[in-house]
C-alpha cells in the first residue's frame, strides 16, 4: 500500500476556524463574526473569537504539523486580516502575521498551500452586497492580486475558493451559514459570482508569475438514485448537476483560465429519490422536493454516513470527464469524539485505500489531505463536532495529539499504510 514517490502528505484548517484574535492587528469584521454573535445561529452561542488562538499559537501548531510528518499545510488567509474593509491597501500587519507563520512552516520544511477564500467576506463587502452583487467578485480578483504579489516569491499552490457550493448555498439559499440569507435567487447570484470572482483572480495572479501553480477546491460526492425510476433517476441528475457539474463545467469544460490542479472534498455519498413538492432541503434551489435516503451505514458524529467508497467513485469520474488534470484531496476526515479515536483511523484508512485503488486504475492523484489539523470551530455545530487529529481543550487551549495522529505519522513516514 505504498503511494507514488513524491505523494503529498497534508493537513487542512480555515483561517476563521482556528485563528482567533478577531480583534488584533487590524483585522475587520467577517461575515462569520456578525453570523456566529447573532443570536440563535450557532450552536451554543460559540464564536470564533478565540477558536484555538492559531494566531498566537502558531509555532506550537507548526510544530505539531511536523511532528505528524507531514510535507504540506493549507490554510486559508482571512480577507478580513488582510484587507479589513474588502478593498484598498493591504493590511501590514496582517500580512505579518501571514509572514511569520510562512517562516515557522519553511524552518520544517512544509510547504504552504494557500486558500484565499474560506468563507469569511469582510462584512464590509457584505453590506455592499456581498456575492450576490456582481462587484464583489471584481473586489476578489484584486485581493488576489495584491496577496499574491507580496507573497509569490514564498508560496506556490494557490486556491482560489473552498468549496463554492456551500458559500453560495448553504450560506443563502439554507441561510445555515454566514451570511444567513435565505433567498434562492440571492443563492444562484452568488454561484454565479463566485466562479466569476475565481475566473478574474486566476487570469490577475497568472499575469503576476509563471511559476506559481493555480486552483480551486471543490466539494464533491456521487450522486445515486434510491431506484430505476425515472422519477428518481431524474432527481439524481439534478442533485448530481446542482452539486458537480455546475461548478466542474464552470471550471474544466468552459474557456476559462485553465487550472493546473483540482482539490477534491470528499465526505459522502448522496442517495436521492423523488418526493413530494416542499419535501427536500431549501438548499437545493429548483429541486427542493427531491429526499435523500439514508441507507443505514455507520455515521460519523456529523450524521453523514461512512462510504469511502465513494472517493474512489469520484476519483474516477473527475478522471474520466475531465483527463491530464492532477488532481489532489484537499479534505477528508471525520468528526469523532475522544483522544482514543479508533473510528477516525478505521475511517481514513479506508478513504486512503480507496485513494489508492483509484491510483492503481489510472487516477493522476498527486495527494492527500487531512481535515483537519486540529479540534477548531465547525461553522454552525460550534465546537460541537471535533475533526482533528489533535484534541483541542478549549478551556485551557492545550493541544493533545490523538491516537490518530500517531497513526497518520506512520502513513506519512512510510508513504503508504502501515
Amino acid at each position: 500500500m505504498r503511494f507514488p514517490e513524491g505523494f503529498a502528505w497534508g493537513v487542512a484548517t480555515a483561517s476563521y476556524q482556528i485563528e482567533g484574535a478577531v480583534h488584533e492587528g487590524g483585522r475587520g469584521p467577517s461575515i462569520w463574526d456578525t453570523f456566529s454573535h447573532t443570536p440563535g445561529k450557532v450552536l451554543g452561542g460559540d464564536t470564533g473569537d478565540v477558536a484555538d488562538d492559531h494566531y498566537h499559537r502558531y509555532r506550537e501548531d507548526v510544530g505539531l504539523m511536523a511532528d505528524l510528518g507531514v510535507g504540506c499545510y493549507r490554510f486559508s488567509l482571512a480577507w478580513p486580516r488582510l484587507q479589513p474593509d474588502g478593498r484598498g491597501p493591504l493590511n501590514e500587519a496582517g500580512l505579518g502575521f501571514y509572514a511569520r507563520l510562512l517562516d515557522a512552516l519553511g524552518e520544517r520544511g512544509i510547504e504552504p498551500w494557500v486558500t484565499l477564500y474560506h468563507w469569511d467576506l469582510p462584512q464590509a463587502l457584505q453590506d455592499a452586497g456581498g456575492w450576490p452583487a456582481r462587484d464583489t467578485a471584481q473586489r476578489f480578483a484584486e485581493f488576489a492580486a495584491a496577496v499574491h504579489e507580496r507573497l509569490r516569491d514564498r508560496i506556490t499552490w494557490w486556491t482560489t475558493l473552498n468549496e463554492p457550493w456551500v458559500a453560495a448555498y448553504v450560506g443563502h439559499a439554507e441561510g445555515r451559514h454566514a451570511p444567513g440569507i435565505a433567498d434562492p435567487a440571492a443563492a444562484v447570484r452568488a454561484a454565479e459570482h463566485l466562479m466569476l470572482g475565481h475566473g478574474l483572480a486566476m487570469k490577475a495572479m497568472r499575469s503576476q508569475s509563471a511559476s506559481s501553480r493555480f486552483g480551486i477546491t471543490l466539494n464533491l460526492s456521487p450522486v445515486d438514485a434510491a431506484s430505476d425510476s425515472a422519477a428518481d433517476q431524474d432527481a439524481a441528475r439534478r442533485i448530481d448537476s446542482l452539486l458537480n457539474r455546475r461548478f466542474l463545467d464552470a471550471v474544466l469544460a468552459g474557456d476559462g483560465p485553465a487550472l493546473d490542479f483540482l482539490g477534491i472534498n470528499y465526505y459522502m455519498r448522496h442517495v436521492v429519490r423523488a418526493g413530494a413538492p416542499g419535501s427536500g432541503s431549501r438548499v437545493w434551489v429548483g429541486s427542493e422536493d427531491v429526499e435523500f435516503v439514508s441507507r443505514g451505514l455507520p455515521r460519523t458524529d456529523m450524521g453523514w454516513e461512512i462510504d469511502a467508497e465513494g472517493l474512489y467513485d469520484v476519483l474516477v469520474r473527475v478522471h474520466r470527464d475531465y483527463p491530464s488534470l492532477p488532481l489532489y484531496v484537499t479534505e477528508n476526515g471525520a468528526a469523532f469524539e475522544g483522544v482514543a479515536d479508533p473510528q477516525r483511523i478505521a475511517y481514513l484508512d479506508s478513504h486512503l485505500r480507496a485513494a489508492h485503488r483509484a491510483i492503481a486504475d489510472g487516477v493522476d492523484l498527486r495527494g492527500y489531505f487531512v481535515w483537519s489539523l486540529l479540534d477548531n470551530f465547525e461553522w454552525a455545530f460550534g465546537y460541537s463536532k471535533r475533526f482533528g487529529l489533535i484534541h483541542v481543550d478549549y478551556e485551557t487551549l492545550q493541544r493533545t495529539p490523538k491516537d490518530s495522529a500517531r497513526w497518520f505519522a506512520q502513513v506519512t513516514r512510510r508513504n503508504g499504510l502501515p
